[in-house]
């Protein structure tokens, strides 16, 4: 394995680490990481025909696999460990992440062409849907609160997989608004295997499914569907800004929040560095 392979596979060991984070932290979106980290063109292609060319993209997404792997493993409790004891400025360290993001996502958009006003629409029409579903989290304990889980986790599965592949969307946050995003993580710190199993496997169904669309969408209407990404971002947070983020009431919660953000702006910023100088295309 040559010296840039070597460096390509660890870079995505590093995205698909990012990518187990974004599962469990509520308003980020794994596919916003992948657009940022310079992957994420390879990813929906591949997704979208997992067989062609089988022996190659199992490589390709193999350090994604294990990168995400640890991440959950590590995360689930530090995270909640972070939300339990300094949820504010755990919350601006993702607003930050998410609001530094958008300069790569803008920047992407440009790609396809210039800037039409009939984009407008699109973006508020996303920005709108992305705060609807945060409303929802916001105003209601479960909105499935009578479904069986036997029927419940399998649809939430397919549901999550669905808006993985639009970037912009937070897994965790369609997972709330259905009411299984706790006995989820709960599931997932027990190794409950048989709880988690039917949620992943609709998941990856719903994935597979919808990436045909997704893909379809920014081939051939490129710049359009980037611009719809800010309008998810921004309506993603805004939802965290109303409903998680609280003036501190010391200095030092004002320090942790101030270096929260700063901290999440300067990762963002990082991730696009280094997408730019390790991503190696899965073309190539």
């Amino acid at each position: 394995m040559t010296a840039t392979k070597v460096k390509s596979f660890l870079f995505r060991v590093l995205c698909g680490f990012l990518f187990g984070v974004s599962v469990i932290a509520p308003g980020v979106s794994g596919s916003v990481i992948a657009v940022i980290m310079g992957i994420y063109g390879d990813l929906i292609t591949i997704v979208s025909n997992p067989f062609k060319n089988f022996k190659k993209n199992f490589f390709y997404l193999l350090p994604l696999g294990i990168g995400a792997l640890v991440a959950v493993a590590l995360f689930v409790n530090i995270l909640d460990w972070m939300f339990t004891n300094y949820r504010v400025p755990s919350f601006l360290l993702f607003v930050g992440l998410i609001g530094g993001s958008v300069p790569s996502v803008l920047k992407e958009a440009k790609t396809g062409g210039p800037f039409k006003k009939k984009y407008i629409f699109a973006i508020v029409l996303a920005f709108a849907f992305a705060l609807t579903i945060g409303i929802l989290k916001i105003t209601n304990e479960s909105l499935t609160s009578d479904i069986p889980q036997n029927i419940l986790f399998p649809i939430s599965g397919a549901l999550a997989g669905i808006s993985s592949m639009i970037p912009g969307m937070s897994i965790s946050m369609i997972l709330m608004v259905l009411g299984v995003y706790e006995p989820m993580m709960s599931a997932t710190k027990n190794l409950e295997v048989w709880t988690m199993a039917p949620v992943g496997i609709c998941f990856v169904v719903g994935m597979v499914l919808f990436s045909k669309l997704t893909k379809y969408v920014f081939d051939k209407y490129h710049s359009l569907g980037y611009y719809m990404v800010t309008g998810f971002m921004s309506g993603s947070l805004l939802t965290i800004i109303i409903s998680e983020v609280r003036l501190p009431k010391d200095a030092l919660g004002y320090i942790l929040s101030a270096l929260a953000i700063i901290i999440g702006v300067a990762v963002a910023t990082l991730f696009n560095k280094l997408g730019e100088k390790f991503n190696v295309s899965n073309n190539e």
